[in-house]
Formats: C-alpha cells, structure tokens, sequence
C-alpha cells in the first residue's frame, strides 16, 4: 500500500467557461484482512480513523487519513473485486523527509534510506538543495496485513 499525506489534487476543468474545483478525497486500497489493515494504519502508521461501519458480514468500510490531509483512503469487505495490495503509487508528502522517516521508523516501519535524483541517477541521502519532490524514501506494508502496498515518501517543501 502506498500511504498518502497532503494528497490533495486540484484539478481546474472549464464547463461552460467556469472553473470546477474537483478533489480526489478517496483512495480505495484493497486489503486481506480488515482488523490487521486497520491496526497497521492506526497503530503503525499513525493515521486517523474516521469511519468504522459495519451493516453486515458481508459490508463494512473502514476510512483513515493521513495527519495533515484532505485524502484519506478506504477499505473494507464487499467495497470492490481489485486484489488485495494491488494498489501502486501512492505517495506521502511531507515537508521533511528526515523526520518523517524517522517517525515512521521509530513507529515499526521498516523505511528505506532516503536516497534523491541527481544528473546521473540516484544518489544516497535527502536532495542537498531540498528541492520539491526530488527526495524519497519508501515503505510497504512490512507486517504482512495483505496490503503490500508501497508508499513513496517525498518531501515538499510548502512556500
């Protein structure tokens, strides 16, 4: 699974010459095994839990959001047919990868070392120049809850 912080997209569209604001404000993330997936994004990851509801054995919808964001994702039994962890690119953004990292560390994850892209490729460490969205780092769901989604953590700096 891909985590997702200050996921927000705003997309402009002209209809008959007005502007509509549209914000993705759900990503559905297919998973095994519910109650595992909730404690992971809870406990682990830190997210918020904004919806538990359970009409039946055969549907529930568990919605958590990221700190700091207008998107959350959600998953649940009788919500969609995708294979759970085949949800890709989901990215975290945050204004410092390296505390981040750290957090996210410290809170059990196992997260790659930050590595950023130079002229030649990648190179070990943060951007030196802390440039929007040229460091990253990357998680996936290491306590096996049948999400293996990956997140790309990238940092963005808010001007």
């Amino acid at each position: 699974m891909t985590v997702l912080i200050d996921m927000t997209v705003l997309i402009e569209v002209t209809v008959g010459g007005c502007i509509v604001d549209m914000k993705l404000e759900v990503v559905m993330v297919p998973v095994a095994d519910v109650d595992r997936a909730k404690a992971f994004y809870t406990d682990t990851v830190g997210f918020a839990l904004d919806v538990d509801h359970r009409a039946s054995d055969e549907f529930r919808v568990v919605q958590l959001t990221p700190p700091g964001s207008a998107c959350s994702i959600v998953f649940g039994v009788g919500l969609t047919d995708a294979e759970p962890g085949s949800t890709r690119g989901t990215h975290l953004m945050v204004t410092d990868i390296e505390s981040a990292r750290a957090e996210l560390v410290e809170r059990g994850l196992k997260v790659s070392e930050i590595r950023h892209m130079g002229s030649n490729g990648w190179v070990p460490g943060p951007d030196p120049e802390h440039s929007d969205y040229n460091s990253f780092a990357e998680f996936a769901d290491n306590l096996a809850v049948g999400t293996a989604v990956a997140a790309d953590i990238r940092n963005h700096v808010e001007r």
